[in-house]
C-alpha cells in the first residue's frame, strides 16, 4: 500500500504528516467505520498484528478451505499491508484481496489522524471548504494521465468534509522516489472539539480499469464513518 499523502499541504507531496499523527496512533480510538463483510480487518499495531493476522487467516481458511494453499502468501501480504499502513500513520485499515476469473483485485481503506498545520507549524483551518480550497485539481492532458477532482461531501451524522478522488501517482513508501498509479479517494473530516486535527479516510486500489467502481465503494465505506 502506498504511503498516505498529506491532505493539509498538498496531496501530491506526501511525507509531511505532523508529529501529532504519531501520538494519535496511540491515543485516538474514537472512530468507527464499516467495510464489506468479505474484507479483512485486524490490529495493525506492531504488538498485535502478527497474532491477529494468524487468527484471521486461520478463520478464513476454515471457512474457505481452498485458501489453504495460499496461507503463506496471504499472511505475508497482510503483514506488509498492515506495516505500511501503520508506518504511514494509520490508526485503522481494512483491505480486500480477491480473485475474480483469474483477475486479482485489491484495495485498502485507512483512517489516519493528522495535524492541521503548515510546515512552519502554523495552525490551519479545518473547515472543509478551506481544506478543499487548499487542494489542487489535476487535469489530464490525454487519456491515461493522472487526474484528481476536488469537492466537498456531507457524511451522515458527521457533517461536511473535503474530498479528492481520481487516479494519482503516489509514492510506494516514505522517502522513496518511486511511484505507483492508484485509484484514490481521500476524505478529510474535522475532528469535533479540537482546533487542529483532521481525520483522513483514504481508499486506494491499483486496479485502474475499475476506477469508477472503486470510487463508489470508497464513497460508500466512508459514508459509514462515525465519531464514537
Amino acid at each position: 500500500m502506498p504511503t498516505t499523502p498529506d491532505p493539509i499541504h498538498d496531496p501530491a507531496r506526501p511525507g509531511q504528516q505532523e508529529r501529532v499523527q504519531e501520538a494519535a496512533q496511540e491515543d485516538f480510538r474514537g472512530v468507527s467505520l464499516s467495510v464489506p463483510e468479505s474484507w479483512w480487518e485486524f490490529d495493525i499495531r506492531p504488538e498485535g498484528r502478527d497474532s491477529t493476522i494468524r487468527t484471521l487467516v486461520d478463520e478464513r481458511i476454515r471457512e474457505i478451505p481452498e485458501l489453504g494453499d495460499y496461507r503463506a502468501e496471504l499472511t505475508a501480504m497482510l503483514r506488509r499491508m498492515a506495516k505500511d499502513a501503520y508506518d504511514s500513520g494509520a490508526v485503522y485499515m481494512g483491505c480486500m484481496a480477491e480473485n475474480f476469473g483469474g483477475v486479482p483485485l485489491s484495495a485498502t481503506v485507512t483512517v489516519s489522524v493528522l495535524g492541521a498545520k503548515n510546515k512552519q507549524g502554523v495552525a490551519l483551518s479545518t473547515d472543509p471548504r478551506a481544506i478543499a480550497e487548499s487542494l489542487r485539481t489535476i487535469t489530464p492532458r490525454r487519456d491515461g494521465d493522472a487526474w484528481r477532482t476536488v469537492t466537498t461531501v456531507d457524511i451522515p451524522e458527521v457533517g461536511p468534509a473535503a474530498r479528492t478522488f481520481g487516479v494519482e501517482d503516489v509514492p510506494v513508501a516514505q522517502g522513496d522516489t518511486r511511484t505507483l498509479r492508484m485509484v484514490l479517494t481521500q476524505t478529510y473530516i474535522p475532528v469535533p472539539g479540537t482546533a487542529g486535527q483532521v481525520v483522513l479516510v483514504s481508499g486506494a486500489s491499483p486496479v485502474l480499469d475499475l476506477a469508477e467502481a472503486f470510487h463508489d465503494v470508497f464513497d460508500a465505506v466512508t459514508g459509514t464513518f462515525r465519531f464514537v
